[in-house]
């Protein structure tokens, strides 16, 4: 039998991204230095997430603007988007430059967890990593060697980052981003799931995009394809 082929489908989803703003300040050869500082004091914490560049403090004059960008693609940021410059400018003929993104609101001056003054060391188990404590907000754990395991409750502007699975059995008000490098068979549990993100091998979901999660029951956020999936723990 013969027949006409099928249109392929066209498959389109939402997905959404937590994006930080750096603005850079002259003079830039301190403002560097500073930056090295606090990278060195929160190893990790620029690892992995998009960053706007924002050009408001700078001029096309600022010494050492042409090498910027690269200085800061040396450390490890990843810029995706660049703001309030003009690519004509000469200092910037060279770069690079990203599209503008379009749409996106303010979230406020993020805190960035100084690990000078860390919070009682967590307990390793195996390759989980116990926290008995409470995460305070402006507090980000990276554990990418397995399980992150929270006694207490995450408060909002915390972050969590496990290569396995996160176990939060007090309120998740931060957010959790769980299977780092790959792994989407991880999964999120929490209490009580009021989380401002939550994300599974790279497929996030927002506060906004929550509406499915049960309200004040504990939850397990899971990873189908490449839909999140909230379902009541029972």
């Amino acid at each position: 039998m013969s027949g006409t082929p099928s249109s392929p489908r066209i498959r389109l989803s939402g997905r959404s991204f937590l994006a930080l703003t750096l603005t850079p300040e002259a003079p830039l050869v301190d403002w560097l230095q500073a930056l090295d500082a606090q990278i060195s004091r929160s190893a990790g914490f620029f690892s992995g997430k998009p960053i706007i560049l924002d050009l408001a403090c700078l001029a096309e004059n600022t010494p050492h603007l042409a090498d910027l960008k690269s200085a800061l693609e040396e450390r490890g940021i990843n810029i995706i988007a660049i703001e309030n410059g003009n690519r004509e400018w000469a200092s910037v003929a060279d770069w690079g430059w990203p599209e503008s993104l379009v749409g996106g609101r303010s979230s406020g001056e993020v805190k960035i967890p100084d690990e000078t003054t860390p919070p009682p060391p967590p307990q390793a188990v195996a390759s989980s990593l116990l926290i008995e404590d409470p995460v305070r907000s402006g507090q980000h754990i990276v554990w990418p060697d397995g399980d992150v395991i929270i006694l207490g409750a995450v408060a909002s502007g915390a972050e969590i980052s496990a290569g396995g699975s996160i176990h939060i059995y007090g309120a998740l008000r931060g957010r959790a981003i769980a299977g780092l490098g790959g792994h989407s068979e991880a999964r999120i549990y929490a209490r009580v799931l009021e989380a401002e993100l939550v994300a599974i091998d790279g497929f996030y979901a927002t506060a906004e995009e929550m509406e499915a999660a049960p309200a004040g029951r504990p939850t397990q956020v899971l990873l189908e394809g490449e839909t999140l999936v909230f379902r009541a723990i029972t």
